[in-house]
């Protein structure tokens, strides 16, 4: 497995880089099939709580990214935070493997879609309520009206393969990247749709029509 290190805002010392060395081992075990193994540290400096160190270690699998996050007061527990993240999500893949292989079947988000998630008191939203309608327009004429002036507003654009899949996978790839939505194409409707996190174990669909 390749690993691959890099800082902002501060230096990589010796001594942090054979700290992850010595852990990488534990992502090896539980992600067998990993590619590649990316370390992020960056410091951040807050007028309030001074210094932040915040850590993103992302896991490449053949069809998978499984990524974590942390922040603390030095990169050390920072790391070992992230790390545990990670570990539980490689979990996960590995305990999907053996859904996949006849161990285990759980009852699928993805049969629980083809019922509205009524089990799960979900309902999917219409994205006309939400991109549309009267109250999206008033809403837009509102936020014309007011005046920011200078603001350091920083608009990251990303663009990613588009893959068909289940709302299942997508459920599923949403956990393993720690994100609370995740946009994909839906294989079964073929529209444009997103996942999202709600309170507790419920969850959401979005579909553009």
């Amino acid at each position: 497995m390749e690993i691959n290190i890099s800082a902002r805002n501060l230096q990589v010392s010796d001594r942090f880089r054979d700290y992850v060395l010595e852990r990488a081992h534990k992502v090896e075990q539980l992600a067998n099939r990993s590619q590649a193994l990316t370390i992020k540290v960056t410091r951040h400096e807050h007028k309030t709580t001074g210094l932040e160190d915040q850590v993103e270690l992302t896991v490449v699998e053949p069809g998978h990214i499984i990524r974590a996050e942390a922040h603390a007061g030095d990169k050390f527990a920072a790391f070992d935070m992230a790390l545990g993240k990670l570990s539980e999500r490689l979990r996960r893949v590995g305990d999907r493997n053996k859904v996949h292989r006849g161990q285990h079947r759980q009852h699928s988000t993805s049969e629980l879609s083809a019922s509205d998630f009524a089990e799960l008191d979900v309902t999917p939203v219409d994205a006309g309520l939400l991109l549309g309608g009267a109250a999206a327009a008033a809403a837009a004429t509102e936020a014309t009206e007011i005046d920011l002036g200078v603001s350091p507003v920083e608009v990251r654009r990303k663009e990613f393969p588009t893959v068909p899949m289940t709302v299942d996978d997508a459920l599923y790839h949403m956990e393993l990247v720690g994100h609370p939505f995740y946009l994909f194409l839906d294989s079964t409707t073929g529209k444009p749709s997103v996942v999202y996190a709600r309170k507790g174990w419920h969850y959401g669909v979005i579909t553009l029509g």
